[in-house]
């Protein structure tokens, strides 16, 4: 896990365009940005998510709603994953768990990332830190070929087709 309380996360403004966020992502070598709109944390964003068919997808969408609608004008809100949407954990939890309790949820939420929440004393929730799927399995040691059926796995089960 990506302590925030050890590690200052790497932000981005929701309404930057992803090509610039992408530079910042391969200036200082992440592949994941906090977003943010103001001092509030409303999602994430990945390279992949850049890099991936969601730019396509939107632009082909009933939300592309800019001036004009072409890749360069694609905001990161516009492809983030929003904070509702992302896998919580509370940092006791993370505390207490085995790395196999961890994968489940992996494999379960069928996301990339999971967030890890912080209660304080005034019953205020913060975000305390960022769980990477690619990086625990780096740290396993489990090979690309595992990684890239798990994430066309994933890829296949949202873009899935009905079949007839």
């Amino acid at each position: 896990m990506v302590d925030f309380h050890s590690v200052c996360p790497l932000t981005v403004a929701a309404e930057q365009k992803i090509d610039i966020a992408l530079q910042n992502m391969i200036s200082a070598c992440v592949r994941t940005l906090l977003v943010m709109s103001g001092e509030r944390m409303t999602g994430l964003i990945t390279s992949y998510d850049i890099e991936g068919p969601k730019p396509l997808q939107f632009l082909g969408g009933s939300g592309c709603i800019h001036d004009k609608c072409r890749h360069e004008n694609i905001e990161v809100a516009d492809i983030m994953t929003p904070i509702e949407a992302l896998p919580t954990l509370r940092i006791e939890d993370v505390r207490k768990a085995r790395i196999g309790d961890i994968v489940e949820t992996f494999r379960v939420t069928r996301h990339t990332h999971l967030l890890v929440t912080d209660r304080q004393g005034n019953g205020r929730i913060l975000v305390r830190g960022l769980v990477s799927q690619t990086e625990i399995e780096r740290r396993l040691g489990m090979s690309s070929a595992h990684t890239s059926a798990t994430r066309t796995e994933l890829e296949t089960s949202v873009f899935s087709r009905p079949t007839t």
